[in-house]
Parts: structure tokens; sequence; C-alpha cells
């Protein structure tokens, strides 16, 4: 089919010029890149983000071939499978539940994990099975296991890699656990957004060793990638952030979906009222923003969620995870903000409280945090690991 040869796609050639320049994709994964494209590795019907719209649209291969591989070819996230494989049809699905990340997270990470030559590399969530082909050319196909819940996701990824010679060991099951058949390991990396490391990764690691995942909490659905190195003695492993990202939930780690209606029983009116004088772009900040992910590390057990904007008013709601309490700010233009809240916690006071501490401390960005696990759980730092971040 015309496009297989990536070398004869101008799209493929710029996307590599793309992600130099953008620092994302390193000397010593160019290689990789040049040999392992995207393309084989995503289905005839796919479903990209479309930067413009700012939605996934259905694309392809066999109805229309040149914009199919112009998406291939991009750095865009594309969405290979829709609310875990019940959906039918050409049309988005409800939650997208597979993909193929964007090109630029792929480099960053690939380029976080500092993969040496004949590195044992265990990966969590197999996918599309691109970047477990992008490691097996880096290290060899014999020296990577992926471990992917999915049967169905893991028997396409088995295929793509077979196509391509670069038939990496595919296990199905629940990579929450790992795979401590093919360890010990040198690195592990995951590519499925997390609320908890499990323990079982430190466990199967050499000493040394570097653990890559997207890791984040109930706040929002945003992400930040750990970069975590094992300690000496096996008992933890902990490190920095390295930048904010946005990955698809572990399964057995997703938030159920928050019923509104169950929080706020009655006219919110009625409920205790107040103002605030932060202003909406100084709260908000960015979606990726370091506030944000502040924010999460400080207010446990808790989601909020961001409006639409309306005649010049942006509602934020929060809702407490472990009970029924709720807060909501109404930010509008020209006006000091309306608070309301209800039930045993003072979520917005939590919720402002931690603003003020992220700005007493400079105004951290994500780089500044990072993350430390041991057997006992997680623990979330700021600068140093002894400079434990408490909950508000």
């Amino acid at each position: 089919m015309p496009g297989d040869a990536p070398q004869e796609r101008p799209g493929f050639a710029e996307l590599g010029r793309v992600l130099m320049a953008g620092g994302a994709l390193s000397s010593d994964w160019a290689p990789a890149f040049a040999a392992v494209p995207r393309a084989p590795f995503l289905p005839d019907l796919m479903w990209p983000f479309d930067m413009k719209t700012g939605m996934s649209v259905p694309v392809s291969r066999s109805g229309d071939p040149e914009l199919w591989y112009s998406y291939a070819d991009s750095d865009v996230p594309v969405v290979t499978q829709w609310d875990d494989g019940a959906h039918t049809g050409p049309e988005p699905g409800q939650v997208s539940t597979s993909s193929a990340s964007m090109p630029s997270v792929v480099f960053r990470m690939l380029r976080d994990l500092d993969l040496r030559p004949g590195a044992r590399v265990l990966e969590i969530g197999t996918g599309t099975g691109w970047n477990a082909a992008l490691l097996a050319h880096r290290v060899r196909a014999g020296n990577v296991v992926s471990v992917e819940l999915d049967p169905v996701v893991a028997a396409g990824a088995r295929s793509a890699l077979a196509r391509v010679g670069l038939a990496a060991r595919v296990v199905t099951g629940d990579g929450l656990k790992g795979y401590a058949e093919g360890g010990p390991y040198d690195r592990i990396i995951a590519t499925c957004g997390l609320r908890a490391i499990p323990f079982a990764w430190v466990e199967q690691c050499e000493p040394g060793s570097v653990i890559v995942a997207p890791w984040g909490t109930h706040y929002g659905n945003g992400d930040a990638v750990a970069r975590l190195t094992v300690a000496d003695d096996g008992a933890s492993a902990g490190g920095h952030f390295t930048g904010p990202v946005e990955f698809m939930k572990a399964r057995a780690q997703r938030l159920p979906p928050v019923v509104h209606s169950e929080y706020v029983t009655g006219d919110v009116d009625a409920q205790e009222k107040s103002s605030t004088a932060l202003t909406e772009d100084e709260f908000l900040g960015e979606r990726f923003s370091a506030q944000r992910f502040a924010l999460g590390l400080k207010v446990r057990d808790c989601v909020h969620a961001v409006a639409e904007k309306r005649d010049g008013a942006r509602p934020v709601w929060w809702y407490g995870l472990t009970d029924r309490s709720w807060a909501c700010v109404v930010f509008r233009d020209g006006e000091a903000a309306s608070v309301w809240q209800a039930g045993p916690r003072r979520l917005w006071a939590d919720v402002e409280a931690a603003y003020r501490w992220w700005e007493s401390q400079g105004r951290p960005r994500i780089e500044r945090f990072g993350l430390t696990v041991d057997r006992a759980g997680e623990r979330a730092w700021l600068d140093r690991p002894d400079n434990l971040i408490r909950p508000a």
C-alpha cells in the first residue's frame, strides 16, 4: 500500500525534525525512530486527536490513506479502542481505553528511562506495541517484556511486533503485579496513568534500576512523569517528576464517575456562602499547570471539575471522595468569585489553603516535586525526600 515506506512520506521526515527540534527525540533514540515508525502499529480505523477541533475524529486507512498516514506521522495522540472494547462503529465512543501516545511524549519518557545496551526492560501497558518495538530495537526483543491487561489489545500488539520483526514478549495479565518471571529488571516503564505505583515493581528491579511512570492524584485527570531510582537495598524507590502528561488510567485505578446529584441535593444558595479574591486566571492556570498538580498533592481524596465558561462565568466544583462534602466557586469576569460549600469537610478552605501554600513555596514547577515508594506506600515531597508534603 502507498506510504508503507516511511522514508517516502514527507510527514514522517517532518515529524522527526519536529521531535528533534523540540528536544523530545534525543540522538541515541533517533535510529529507533527511523527504523520503527508508528504507522504499522495503528489499526485501519483509528481516532486521532484533531488539534483544531479539540476532538477525536474517525479516520480509515482503507477509506482515506493519505489522511490516515498524515495523522500517523503527526505528533498527536491516537485512540485505538473505546469503552474497553465494547464500542462498535466509526464514531468515537464514550471513554477512550487504549491509544498510541503522542510521539513527543513517547520519546521524552524513553529519554527519561536512560536505557543502556543489554538492559532488561518491563513495560506496563502494551497498547499498540509501538513502544515495546522501540524498546526492542534498542536492547533487542529478548530483553523486553510487555504486560497488557486486555487480551484483544495484547493479541493485536503481538501481531504488529511480529510483522516488523521485533517480537518482544507480550504477556496478557495485570501489569500492576509486574511480571516476576522475567525479572529482575533494569528498567520499568508504564504507559498508563497511575494513582498508586505498586511496590511489586520495586521488588522486581535490581538496585539502581529506573522506573518511569505517569502518576497523579484523583484531584484531576492530569499526570506527571515520575522518574524513580531503586535504592541500593531495594527497599524503596524515589526521584523527581520530569514534566506533565496525561494518560489513560490503569483500569483498576480509574476513578468511578462522580454523580453530582448525590452530593448537591438541595438549593445551592441555601448552603454556606462566602467569596474569594482569587481570580480565574491565577487559580486555574493552564490545563497541565503546576498549581493543579500541587493542589492534588495537598487536597487528597477529592476530585475537581472545571465547567465551561458561559456569559462571563465559570463554575468549578470539588467533591469529596470519602464523604459527601462539596464546594463550588463561580469565577465571574470583573467580580469577586462566589463560593458555596457543604458537608463535614470545608473543601474550598482546604483548596485555597493549598493554593496559598503553593504560592508561599515560590510557585514550584512540577520538576521540583518528587515521590518515594516503599512497602508502606507513597510519599510526595518538594525539592528533597525529607521535605514531605502534608495533606491540607
